[in-house]
């Protein structure tokens, strides 16, 4: 069941069919990369609706004043500029919500408001870095940065990335997702809830991830990136042209046909659904002016629940 401003409405995977890397990103109308889908998954009745609330502990870095992100949150908030002493000092961070999540098949989309491919220089409205791709891609200059350093960075939000593996039970498809130690995690525990009917006994293996490792996944292999590309979804033995043309226009290759098409969705609507947020509003009583007197406050706590 679709549920109004409390569940997300959530987006398939469709390819690009030209005019540019960047498509528009969000919950409205197509975009480039995605569209919004029927009311029900093929991928089981609980892989993108009423998921649990739940609290994800974050490693790495604490620029987020926050310990935790919230798997199934809302996101959201007032964006914040980096103060002066801090990794990325100047850039603004926070703001984003679950109905952006959803990126396109680009490296550097599912960033609110922003098109085009890449992420260097950009800010973090959903306060995790963006997946890095190391020295495989350094042929195609949007694909390789330094700014994020490499995929074992202890300070990135969430810690180091790992990926994780989800093989089909029915067919010969093997999907990874990649992220930081926290979400990945996070995810690996919802998807195995969610999709277990089409999971492999061997899926959610946990590793962390090194681009030029023989097999690792690789950027011609994504599928679907979210959270302003900090979530990435590749399946072995695609391989999108676009993604190493220097054409902007050029189209996404087609995903192959013989894929399991019903594991794909529920992976994709999980993700969509239950990617750690951090959600941007404190305690209510932090908000409350440290002037107002304590007799005060007590005053229009009573005068509240006297309505209830």
């Amino acid at each position: 069941m679709f549920v109004p401003i409390l569940t997300p409405k959530l987006q398939s995977i469709e390819r690009r069919k030209g005019g540019g890397r960047g498509g528009k990103t969000g919950t409205s109308g197509k975009s480039s990369g995605s569209s919004a889908p029927s009311s029900s998954s093929s991928g089981g009745k609980s892989t993108s609706r009423g998921g649990k609330v739940t609290s994800v502990p974050l490693l790495g870095s604490t620029n987020t004043g926050k310990s935790t992100a919230t798997a199934y949150g809302l996101g959201g908030g007032n964006p914040i500029t980096i103060p002066s002493g801090q990794l990325f000092a100047g850039r603004t961070a926070g703001g984003g919500t679950r109905g952006q999540v959803f990126g396109t098949r680009t490296y550097g989309s599912g960033y609110p408001g922003i098109t085009g491919p890449g992420v260097v220089g950009r800010g973090f409205p959903f306060w995790f870095w963006p997946v890095v791709w190391g020295d495989s891609a350094a042929s195609t200059a949007y694909l390789h940065g330094t700014e994020y350093g490499d995929s074992m960075n202890s300070s990135r939000v969430g810690g180091p990335m790992v990926e994780a593996t989800f093989i089909s039970n029915t067919m010969n498809t093997t999907f990874h997702v990649l992220s930081d130690n926290s979400t990945t995690t996070s995810l690996v525990t919802t998807i195995d809830a969610n999709c277990t009917a089409h999971l492999s006994s061997d899926s959610s293996s946990l590793q962390p991830f090194n681009a030029s490792a023989p097999g690792a996944p690789q950027p011609e292999q994504a599928i679907q990136y979210y959270r302003s590309s900090s979530i990435v979804l590749t399946l072995d033995g695609y391989n999108n042209s676009a993604t190493l043309d220097s054409n902007l226009n050029a189209t996404d290759s087609p995903l192959p046909s013989a894929i399991d098409l019903k594991l794909l969705d529920c992976l994709n609507q999980t993700i969509a659904a239950a990617a750690p947020l951090i959600d941007g509003a404190g305690p209510w009583w932090s908000t409350v002016p440290s002037t107002v007197p304590l007799v005060g406050l007590a005053w229009l706590v009573w005068a509240l629940l006297s309505f209830v």
